[in-house]
């Protein structure tokens, strides 16, 4: 056990190390059994978390995200959070306002993170197989950049099935009403 978690920690510092030795705009933490955000990490990218562009934190075991998470890496174009066991983001996520896309998908949303409709450059939210019933519509209607959104496999009520084809101007992602997220 301990040997497996020692070598999680060096996988974790060794792309640490590459993102910042390279001068990379990507950081990839992705299977990396995280179940929050090292703090450390934010001192050793504290010169150039300004340059980090996509953050991937697929497939972990995260549960919350810091708004020190958010202010820090206030630059970012694209997050991919997918696969992890999230139901609420940090109000501070409408720090990012450079943000083009999201992965959400595999969480555990209940509601939908309405931070999101706050951010202009937003064109792409992925929320596929969380458990959301209501979307704001007209939140995200009235958003500028949004090109698609990713509903598929979440409990939809027939309300929104209904209000929100007339209303959008993006491609909104649904699964046909009798379709049920697979069991986990």
């Amino acid at each position: 056990m301990l040997r497996k978690m020692g070598e999680a920690v060096a996988r974790v510092a060794r792309k640490v190390n590459e993102t910042v030795e390279s001068s990379s705009d990507t950081l990839d933490l992705a299977d990396c059994k995280l179940v929050s955000f090292p703090i450390c990490i934010y001192k050793v990218l504290r010169n150039v978390s300004d340059q980090i562009h996509l953050i991937t934190l697929a497939n972990n075991e995260l549960k919350s995200l810091t708004s020190k998470f958010m202010t820090t890496f206030s630059q970012l174009r694209e997050l991919r959070l997918e696969g992890n066991y999230l139901h609420r983001l940090p109000n501070e996520v409408s720090s990012l306002q450079h943000l083009k896309a999201i992965d959400l998908s595999r969480n555990q949303f209940q509601d939908f993170p309405e931070q999101l409709t706050a951010l202009p450059e937003l064109e792409t939210i992925n929320l596929e197989e969380n458990e959301i019933v209501d979307v704001p519509v007209e939140k995200l209607a009235a958003m500028p950049a949004l090109r698609i959104i990713n509903l598929r496999l979440n409990p939809l009520s027939a309300e929104v099935r209904v209000i929100a084809p007339p209303l959008i101007k993006f491609d909104m992602l649904m699964s046909p009403e009798d379709a049920q997220a697979p069991p986990p």
